[in-house]
């Protein structure tokens, strides 16, 4: 992968056509108006990857299950500038890449707005067009744009697509905005029918919508009616060239032979947790762990009696097993294996949701019974929010006093939150102690982006080739 060659450096320069679709605040329209895009843009024939800034697993996950593309965050806490650059280049589309901000454009962590969906448009040189949802406004619209605008001298927003209006209030918008000197790109009117439900992490998953398709063949012909396609693919095409400081075309970790010698000299099985209940996985967690020699193959704890045979390593992700405790409780067959399996020191990473699925229960209903305690629901977010989680004690993943930077987003709370890392929230210093950790477990609520420290993923599969040979 992009981050971890050895290999001479080369210069390339790469040309990608892009977007940026980011908004005024959370909740104006973002994600339903990409969603408009990438159908009018892959109807019309083009090759198409998406990228989501900061850290979220739904919006990826739907964009991969209902459009079939190549999706990817980004994310500037967890990368450099150049990484997340390296990143958008290798996974790109050849004929266009979009990609979604996070909250409102400029907002991340503290005063600085560090980590925003403006840091990835800086870092990858993209133009933004601004998402608002202008119901009932006319001079405020403008107002609001040239304040965006202003904010930041390089704010790279190019245009406008507003959301929520009727057509009769559009030529009155777009005419207020060329006072400004912004263009507008059109708008998307409020169709309820073709509304995406959310839940407390976001959008509901693709394969919980019956009707997705009617839904995004609805929201494709919105946007083909009422929305300046053409002048959007040639705003796409004034983005400036990339130039990329890693020869990784046509490479791969492989030809490195230090990382041959170290991580290759067998294939381990991993064996990754992967339905409705598990579903929150970076794909370049997977991408990395397959760059380091493994084979991935996936099981369902809501449907497979037992795991995968041969497996040398365990991957529980996160996800929303709290919507189905009864069906994983039922499935005693694997729990029980899964429970036999870490405790004989299987390499083991649970987070978040598989962490839970690791407890006695989840508000007294049984699961595998590895990790004392109860998971119970709360009323608020818990510990919200980016950290950095420093070892206490060698363990799986790392040596004491390493570190990676994480996330954490869930509503439910453990009474065994573990001890053997300490975090560090980015927002505010505060620290709190989290995680159970061994020589073959991490276990917590979480969420690790391993290309922050690939070090953390070249020690998993370490340890599973020693259980492969063993």
């Amino acid at each position: 992968m992009w981050l971890w060659f050895k290999c001479v450096v080369l210069f390339v320069v790469i040309n990608v056509n892009r977007l940026l679709i980011s908004g005024t605040s959370s909740n104006c329209g973002k994600t339903t108006i990409t969603m408009a895009l990438l159908a009018a843009f892959q109807k019309r024939g083009l090759d198409i990857a998406s990228f989501k800034s900061g850290p979220d697993y739904i919006d990826p996950m739907f964009h991969r299950k209902v459009f079939n593309v190549k999706t990817h965050n980004l994310d500037p806490y967890f990368c450099s500038e150049e990484m997340l650059c390296e990143q958008f280049i290798r996974n790109r589309g050849s004929d266009l890449s979009i990609i979604e901000g996070a909250m409102g454009f400029y907002d991340g962590i503290g005063v600085e707005g560090d980590a925003s969906a403006w840091h990835v448009a800086k870092s990858i040189k993209s133009p933004v067009v601004l998402i608002l949802d202008a119901k009932g406004m006319s001079n405020s619209a403008a107002a609001i744009i040239k304040g965006f605008k202003d904010f930041k001298e390089d704010s790279m927003i190019e245009g406008v697509i507003f959301n929520g209006i009727s057509e009769g209030l559009y030529p009155l918008l777009s005419g207020i905005l060329e006072t400004i000197g912004v263009k507008s790109y059109g708008f998307l009117p409020r169709k309820e029918e073709y509304s995406v439900e959310s839940r407390n992490l976001g959008l509901i998953t693709a394969d919980e919508i019956e009707d997705i398709r009617e839904k995004i063949n609805g929201l494709r012909e919105l946007a083909e009616k009422h929305i300046d396609l053409d002048g959007l693919y040639e705003l796409s095409k004034t983005a400036p060239v990339l130039e990329s400081k890693s020869d990784f075309i046509g490479s791969s970790l492989k030809q490195n032979d230090d990382l041959d010698n170290e991580c290759h000299e067998s294939k381990p099985r991993i064996a990754v947790a992967k339905d409705n209940a598990f579903c929150f996985i970076y794909e370049e967690n997977i991408e990395i762990l397959e760059d380091l020699g493994c084979e991935i193959v996936y099981f369902s704890p809501l449907k497979d009696e037992k795991l995968p045979d041969n497996i040398s390593g365990l991957y529980l992700c996160g996800g929303y097993p709290e919507l189905y405790p009864e069906e994983l409780s039922r499935n005693k067959s694997l729990c029980k294996e899964i429970k036999e399996m870490v405790t004989k020191g299987i390499p083991t990473i649970a987070e978040c949701g598989g962490f839970m699925y690791l407890h006695d229960s989840i508000e007294g209903i049984p699961m595998v019974g590895l990790i004392q305690g109860d998971c119970i629901k709360t009323d608020k977010l818990q510990r919200f929010g980016y950290i950095e989680i420093k070892a206490l004690k060698d363990n799986l993943l790392s040596k004491e006093g390493e570190s990676i930077r994480v996330h954490e987003f869930h509503y439910y709370d453990s009474e065994n939150c573990g001890e053997d890392f300490m975090a560090k929230k980015a927002s505010n210093g505060l620290e709190y102690l989290c995680c159970h950790a061994s020589d073959s477990l991490y276990a917590g609520f979480p969420h690790i982006y391993l290309p922050a420290n690939p070090d953390f993923a070249k020690s998993f599969v370490k340890n599973a080739e020693k259980w492969n040979v063993e």
